[in-house]
């Protein structure tokens, strides 16, 4: 089993910026994907921006590409999403999501994905 456990999240005004961390323990964590996917009252989870573990294979979606940046540590088990430029149309609950042996095209759909964290609120106000 992998535990993911998001701290963070809060509120912000358009236009800030704000990082969000989701740290991974159990079972292995430096051979899975692991992504962030956010879920806006009313409307379905959407992937975010996910990562794997060979360096660059990050992926974002239209929707943020530009303005966020996804990193991992190995050491600390941790994802990073640092979030900038950020606009109303953001605010969502952030879930953090962990995969096994997911290819690249599949890492912005949620179906991939075997663990998930409890979420995390970030609200950004106009």
């Amino acid at each position: 089993q992998v535990q993911l456990v998001e701290p963070g999240g809060g509120s912000v005004q358009a236009g800030g910026p704000l990082t969000l961390a989701c740290t991974a323990s159990g079972a292995t964590y430096s051979g899975m994907c692991m992504g962030w996917f956010r879920q806006a009252p009313g409307k379905e989870r959407a992937g975010v921006a996910p990562i794997g573990t060979v360096l660059g294979s990050e992926n974002y979606a239209a929707s943020v590409k530009g303005r966020f940046t996804l990193s991992r540590d190995d050491v600390t088990n941790t994802v990073h999403l640092q979030m900038n430029s950020l606009k109303p149309e953001d605010t969502a609950m952030y879930y953090c999501a962990a995969a096994i042996d997911i290819g690249w095209a599949e890492g912005l759909d949620k179906r991939s994905y075997n663990y998930w964290g409890q979420g995390t609120q970030v609200t950004v106000s106009s």
